[in-house]
């Protein structure tokens, strides 16, 4: 019988392993551990391709989405309220929008 493949994040965890510096492998790995609902496990990675890129919105957006999720709202908002910066700034409506419904809740 044929094994289940291995989960998505251990082919990321490989590369980031390989090249540690690397932000794109470091975001698909988040993405895989989130998939996986491992969110606390994908903060580090998060957090790191927010902190290296700071006009990167996407990781601002998934981290204060999986801080929200952990239930770490104050440690959240920061991260949500960058990223609403950076989608106005970068004229990305959609995610604007979801992000002022985020924040809105937030409060």
């Amino acid at each position: 019988m044929n094994s289940p493949p291995p989960p998505r994040s251990q082919q990321f965890a490989t590369l980031v392993a390989s090249q540690p510096e690397n932000e794109l492998f470091r975001f698909s790995l988040a993405q895989a551990l989130l998939a996986e609902g491992r969110p606390h496990d994908a903060l580090e990675h998060l957090e790191k391709c927010a902190t290296r890129k700071p006009d990167w919105m996407m990781p601002r957006i998934l981290l204060g989405k999986a801080l929200v999720g952990l239930g770490r709202k104050a440690d959240a908002k920061p991260w949500l309220e960058s990223a609403l910066q950076l989608a106005i700034a970068q004229d990305h409506d959609d995610p604007a929008a979801e992000l002022r419904a985020l924040l809105k809740d937030l409060a």
